[in-house]
């Protein structure tokens, strides 16, 4: 697939999941064994529980709007830069409700398949900045480092 192709299945695949949650839509660009890992996850998700994690996240954030800002192709991979923005109007991931707007930023690091197909998807987020926007208190680096 040329340059342009790949870097565009992962802004639509962006902005169909998160921006207007048509995740079936979205499982079609996925390949038969597509793996998510995440902050956000304990083990890496296939297509079920992505599916689920984006649906919870946009439950939370019913104003949720994501913005790529920078996409780079090298090969069969993809970097994206994203801005997350949005307010928790329920409680989610363990965050609770804010009027806040909030801005996160992302790093996604995409791998497709000969088929054009996303096979490996890993995201991370600035976790630190949107607690500190939150005004949560972040945690200390040695407690972070610990298991």
């Amino acid at each position: 697939m040329s340059d342009k192709d790949l870097k565009k299945l992962a802004r639509q695949h962006i902005d169909l999941a998160w921006n207007k949650g048509h995740l079936a839509l979205v499982e079609q660009f996925h390949s038969p064994d597509f793996l998510y890992k995440s902050a956000f996850t304990e083990r890496p998700l296939d297509n079920l529980g992505y599916r689920k994690l984006v649906e919870e996240i946009r439950s939370g954030m019913s104003d949720l709007e994501v913005a790529v800002e920078e996409c780079i192709r090298e090969g069969n991979k993809v970097f994206t830069w994203s801005t997350l923005m949005g307010s928790i109007s329920r409680p989610v991931l363990g965050y609770p409700v804010s009027d806040r707007i909030v801005s996160i930023s992302a790093m996604g690091f995409w791998v497709f398949n000969s088929q054009g197909q996303v096979q490996e998807l890993c995201t991370l987020f600035d976790m630190e900045s949107f607690r500190a926007q939150m005004g949560l208190q972040n945690r200390p680096f040695s407690e972070k480092a610990l298991p």
